[in-house]
């Protein structure tokens, strides 16, 4: 939200302090700031002047004009201008030699196109006043001449940019801010929404609600005679661009005028194109709109329209319809003021990926009291600037809304900041707010007041708390605990550090889950955090079979983007996608980790989870029908891979990262486990068939490792050999892993032997060097596979293997005999399990 200072003056008796003294204020308040703007502030020697003669020159391929202008000099000024929209006799700005203009552009006087230009006469966008203008800024002819126009048209100005968060949408509007300045500032604020609409004398145009869930208020006012071609006036249009609106017409920027300075979203029909009565309700099937953007939009049966008997004729509360929009013929315009259901609204915007300016407070809430003020501030500025006439009475269908009332101990406040606020403050805070408060000293009956009974155990006095109609965000006790402390001051709580509870630290899983961590980033991995939502089209593009179990995923009811509705059964999609763009950044060589959760419903869970009340506790069954809704939700780590794992350098030629890297990443993470993965051959989708593991801590499939399948590198447009791993956590932590004990360490020298066996080439690795260790018995320290040879020397379809045993006994020397018979006993077990034989016997 984009505050213009000169505007927030009007309703709030600010004291004589800078824009940024008062967005410090707002910020305390609650209200993020996000920039502050200077407009005009650079501006000089622009005055008024008047256009005496005009001397068309002629043999140019554009229209120059030669100008006599008097700006209250003793002689005129001569300046060239190349704009055709002003005559003699026009009163314009004139930007004097040494003037300067918005971005520090000065004017001098110069020679152009062969004769004198004393000057300059200046547009709109030249003032600074909007992005773009078609012409000079013709001034009323009463304007007078010589007249400083930066304090004539009230140039100079400053906007305070604002993020506003969805519970405070009140604050988008002048209306809103100003109400936080008052407050901040203790200052007296003058409601912009203070008119009084006269008494009404029957309906305007009809209209009726057919939805009340839709719709509780609606509100017409009819304007006739009213002139398509009246212009806004400058200091209209000066605001709205200011407020990042740009202006379209009289009809249009009057509701969007009205719009920003009280927070009601407006539209205006072409009464003419309008059929019999209005009526607000849902979508039927079938039914399309094409909006103002010239769209045409499948609507959807919970869609919220405005329709007549034509059919639909506007997206209420998001985009009007075409057919009824304000035309340069339109001479009749319905009014339109309402108040919808804020998740009606905020459901059709992301339906169909269209927010809009009213779409945006609406879903945040609106004041449901503003329709009938605003629609009548509206029609008055379109009678005062268009020329029309308000049609006496006014359409006014409405639901009855019972207000919302909460109770709350007065202590309440002070014991949530953790300070003493009395009574007094209290209320006073509250009541600033625009609170209506009573003194109860029984309870008021409702959900909101229950709790308040349980929080008045310390004696105080309730209080029953009427919200204002602009804060329906104010719902609960909590709610108005902290409107009291931000109005109080948040720096003014006093800094206390909580006590640490005896007993208490890091969970075995979390300590698991921060060793593995720390080990992966030291072993060269970036750690990400990605979202949790998946779609479809990532199990398409990891190749996933149509009956895989990860196709089976858990559906948002409300997702962030329609492509991806669902929560990811694997990581490796948001691992994969964060890849690709950091490749396409240019970082090549990567590697990357990340841990979270995956969800994987049971496939005869409930599709719809039950939804319990909170009058009361559930009952076991009731427990159990939302447990067997949720699903499992087990902790995972993936990596991925691409470019080069080793870097080359002036050191020598680096390593590309292959599918060995992610098997040694998965055995990094079991180690800080206290486990030894078994790892085994596989296919399993979205891996290469043939450069695929499955890794095994015992007899428990936890994971898979390798390089992936050519067809997902493609669909997700990889890099060439992209490696990934995706291990489970929650099963390492289920390993039955005894307490870690520190290693002998023995003072007798190590005795090593090597050891080079030929096996089948489809043999894998694993079961040889599994045969070797076990058949070397207790003496054996450690085993390494330093050398794979496969060639003519060893036989088509067979490949040498090379090992070294390293032998160590905890109470002698070793003899010779002792290591060879050691590894004598190991080759004979490899030999009976695999097959294998010593090379060169």
């Amino acid at each position: 939200m984009k505050v213009s200072l000169s505007w927030l003056r009007e309703y709030v008796d600010l004291p004589a302090v800078t824009a940024h003294e008062i967005a410090e204020k707002l910020t305390a308040a609650g209200l993020k700031l996000e920039s502050v703007i200077s407009y005009g502030h650079d501006i000089k020697n622009v005055v008024v002047g008047e256009v005496l003669s005009i001397e068309t020159l002629e043999g140019f391929k554009k229209p120059i004009r030669h100008c006599q202008v008097e700006v209250g000099e003793a002689a005129p000024r001569e300046i060239v201008c190349g704009a055709t929209n002003f005559e003699a006799g026009d009163r314009v700005p004139v930007a004097l030699p040494g003037a300067v203009l918005p971005g520090g552009f000065e004017i001098a006087s110069r020679k152009t196109y062969g004769r004198l230009s004393d000057g300059m006469i200046c547009s709109e966008a030249e003032l600074g006043v909007a992005e773009s203008s078609p012409g000079i800024l013709v001034l009323p002819g009463d304007t007078p001449i010589g007249a400083d126009v930066v304090e004539l048209l009230g140039l100079r100005d400053d906007v305070i940019e604002l993020e506003i968060t969805p519970d405070i949408g009140y604050a988008l509007s002048i209306r809103g801010v100003a109400r936080e300045a008052a407050a901040a500032f203790d200052s007296a604020f003058l409601d912009p929404a203070d008119v009084s609409p006269p008494v009404a004398s029957g309906p305007a145009y009809p209209a009726s609600i057919a939805d009340p869930s839709a719709c509780d208020r609606f509100v017409l006012r009819e304007i006739r005679g009213f002139d398509p071609s009246a212009s806004s006036p400058l200091w209209m249009r000066a605001r709205l661009t200011r407020a990042g609106m740009r202006p379209v017409s009289l009809a249009v920027d009057v509701t969007n005028y009205v719009m920003l300075e009280l927070g009601q979203p407006l539209h205006a029909f072409d009464a003419a194109r309008l059929t019999g009565e209005i009526v607000v309700r849902r979508a039927e099937p079938g039914e399309t709109l094409e909006t103002l953007d010239h769209v045409v939009r499948k609507l959807h049966p919970d869609d919220i329209l405005i329709t007549d008997g034509s059919g639909v004729i506007s997206m209420a509360g998001t985009m009007g319809g075409l057919h009824t929009e304000i035309s340069d013929a339109s001479t009749d315009i319905v009014i339109e003021a309402a108040h919808f259901s804020t998740s009606g609204i905020a459901r059709m915007s992301r339906r169909h990926n269209l927010v809009s300016e009213a779409s945006k407070r609406f879903e945040r809430g609106v004041d449901r009291e503003l329709p009938l003020y605003a629609s009548w501030r509206a029609a008055q500025l379109l009678a005062e600037l268009g020329g029309g006439t308000i049609q006496p009475g006014v359409t006014h269908a409405e639901v009855e809304v019972e207000p919302a009332r909460v109770a709350i101990p007065s202590g309440y406040p002070g014991r949530v900041a953790g300070t003493v606020y009395d009574r007094e403050t209290v209320i006073r805070r509250l009541e600033q707010v625009g609170c209506a408060v009573e003194s109860s000293a029984t309870e008021t009956g409702g959900t909101a007041d229950g709790i308040a009974a349980k929080l008045a155990v310390t004696g105080d006095d309730m209080l029953v708390v009427t919200p204002p109609s602009w804060r329906p965000d104010l719902t609960d006790p909590n709610d108005l605990a902290e409107e009291v402390i931000r109005l109080e001051g948040y720096e003014n709580l006093p800094s206390i550090l909580p006590a640490a509870p005896a007993g208490a630290g890091l969970t075995e899983s979390q300590r698991l889950r921060r060793r593995v961590g720390r080990s992966l980033a030291a072993a060269g991995y970036v750690e990400i955090l990605s979202y949790p939502f998946s779609g479809e089209r990532d199990f398409d593009n990891l190749q996933l079979p149509s009956d895989d179990a990860r196709r089976l995923a858990v559906r948002l009811a409300n997702p962030l983007s329609e492509d991806e509705p669902l929560m990811r059964t694997t990581l490796l999609p948001g691992l994969l996608k964060t890849l690709v763009r950091n490749v396409g950044r240019g970082f090549g060589d990567v590697a990357l980790f990340e841990t979270g959760l995956v969800y994987r419903p049971s496939p005869d869970a409930p599709a719809v989870a039950p939804v319990l009340g909170v009058d009361r506790r559930p009952s076991p069954e009731e427990l159990a029908s939302i447990e067997s809704a949720l699903p499992a939700q087990p902790l995972r780590v993936g990596v991925v891979l691409a470019g080069e794992f080793e870097p080359s350098g002036w050191w020598g030629k680096g390593r590309g990262a292959d599918w060995a890297d992610a098997v040694e990443a998965a055995r990094v993470v079991a180690a800080e486990a206290g486990v030894t993965l078994d790892v085994r051959a596989d296919r399993h989708e979205p891996w290469h068939p043939g450069r695929c593991a499955a890794l095994y801590a015992g007899d428990v499939l936890v994971g898979h490792a390798g390089e992936l399948h050519p067809r997902v590198v493609e669909a997700y447009g990889l890099p060439p050999r992209t490696c990934a791993m995706e291990l489970e956590l929650t099963r390492l932590e289920q390993s039955p892993v005894g307490r870690p004990q520190a290693p002998a360490i023995s003072g007798y020298p190590v005795a090593s032997q090597d050891v080079a066996l030929i096996v089948d080439a489809a043999i894998p690795v694993a079961p040889v060097e599994a045969a070797l260790r076990e058949g070397a018995g207790e003496l054996l320290e450690s085993i390494r596979l330093f050398d794979v040879y496969a060639g003519a020397q060893v036989g088509e379809g067979r490949k040498s293997l090379a090992y070294s045993l390293r032998f160590r006994a905890a109470d002698r020397t070793l003899t010779v005999e002792e290591t060879t018979a050691a590894r004598d006993a190991a080759v004979a077990l490899a030999a009976e399990r695999t097959g294998a034989r010593l090379r060169g016997v």
